[in-house]
């Protein structure tokens, strides 16, 4: 399975209103915290590869992302586990380092296959992610064209390519 996504820049407060209106259903409200560690041998950034510990509702998941794949979205390989808490010690001690720590507030909504989520990430602002799982990569242009329709109905112009670990490096990078 390949998740395709794109991200924008929004005013979630707008978003909402629009979601009702075109089929979509709330699921749920969380609170995310997203740990990204850095492999002792191997330069994820240079790799576009990460490796992420969520932490959300008394849930602990692992997720291997791979690198991109081209087709104008943010289309990834991800594997993913349950794990606990203790992850993250475990990795610290075989030597990842944790290189980010990323707090979000996320309101999931759907539309049958159309994930859709608004979320309220700390430092870096408001942005709307809309995704698709496929299953073939033959299937990623025509999901990225049934995403960008719905982002232009839902007034969304300010596409994001970059992962919210990509924006957080790069705003606390540049000011600290």
């Amino acid at each position: 399975m390949l998740e395709v996504e794109v991200k924008y820049r929004a005013d979630l407060s707008l978003v909402k209103n629009r979601l009702q209106p075109l089929g979509f259903s709330p699921v749920s409200v969380v609170y995310e915290e997203d740990v990204y560690f850095q492999h002792p041998c191997r330069d994820f950034s240079a790799t576009d590869e990460a490796l992420r510990v969520r932490i959300s509702e008394g849930r602990v998941t692992v997720t291997y992302k791979g690198p991109r794949m081209g087709a104008g979205a943010k289309t990834r390989l991800e594997v993913s586990a349950q794990a606990s808490v203790e992850v993250v010690e475990l990795l610290n001690r075989l030597g990842f380092k944790a290189v980010a720590v990323i707090k979000k507030r996320r309101e999931y909504y759907r539309n049958g296959d159309v994930l859709l989520s608004l979320d309220y990430v700390e430092g870096l602002g408001e942005f709307v992610e809309i995704e698709k799982v496929v299953e073939e990569e033959s299937q990623i242009a025509s999901a990225v064209e049934e995403i960008r329709r719905l982002a232009s109905t839902l007034g969304l112009a300010e596409e994001v390519r970059e992962t919210y670990l990509e924006l957080y490096l790069n705003t606390f990078k540049s000011s600290g």
